[in-house]
């Protein structure tokens, strides 16, 4: 490791399970609670949390990523760039539904969103979210490790900021509730370490 390269690894935690993330639905700011599977799960993640030297840890102020951090054993920061996309009109509709509606194959990182009861965000405005998640951040990396605990989506389109690379490559990545990826370094280039664990 050189001496640009920080000495912490990031990991990303997904919340557990919710009713809508069993179902397919896209659950943004939607504030929905975990089920009792989820909170499990969220449980389960203490033990695997105990093999990272842990620094600071965050998370969205959404329920669902309080509570998987509770159980987890965590006591994060609240950071609202952590929150999951912003998915419009399409809060709460599976792929299927807005594919069946818009008489074609829908992808939210290809096609976006449109507004509805709030405005929605474009892939390059999670990105920017995440870009500032990771600036705040740096310094603590420096020395330890930092845990996020969020959102399937937002948190697939951080590790792309992370690679430095197009935030539409996170379609290719899949994050499922309550398990986690590790970002960090090989030599100076930023990595993935592990994915979907």
């Amino acid at each position: 490791m050189t001496a640009d390269a920080p000495k912490g690894q990031l990991v990303l935690v997904r919340h557990g399970q919710t009713e809508w993330s069993r179902s397919g639905q896209h659950t943004g700011l939607t504030d929905l609670p975990l089920l009792p599977e989820g909170e499990d799960d969220a449980r389960a993640l203490r033990g695997v949390l105990t093999r990272f030297d842990i620094g600071r840890s965050f998370a969205s102020p959404l329920a669902r990523a309080r509570r998987t951090a509770e159980l987890a054993g965590l006591r994060p920061d609240i950071d609202d760039d952590l929150l999951e996309w912003d998915y419009g009109a399409y809060e709460g509709r599976t792929t299927e539904e807005i594919s069946q509606s818009l008489g074609r194959p829908w992808t939210v990182f290809e096609d976006g969103v449109v507004p509805g009861e709030t405005p929605g965000e474009t892939v390059e405005e999670v990105a920017a979210r995440a870009s500032r998640v990771l600036d705040r951040i740096a310094g603590d990396l420096e020395q330890r490790d930092v845990v996020l605990v969020g959102h399937g989506h937002t948190s697939r389109v951080l590790a792309t900021v992370w690679l430095r690379t197009t935030p539409r490559l996170a379609a290719g990545l899949t994050l499922d509730a309550a398990h986690l990826a590790v970002l960090g370094h090989h030599r100076e280039d930023p990595c993935i370490i592990s994915w979907n664990c």
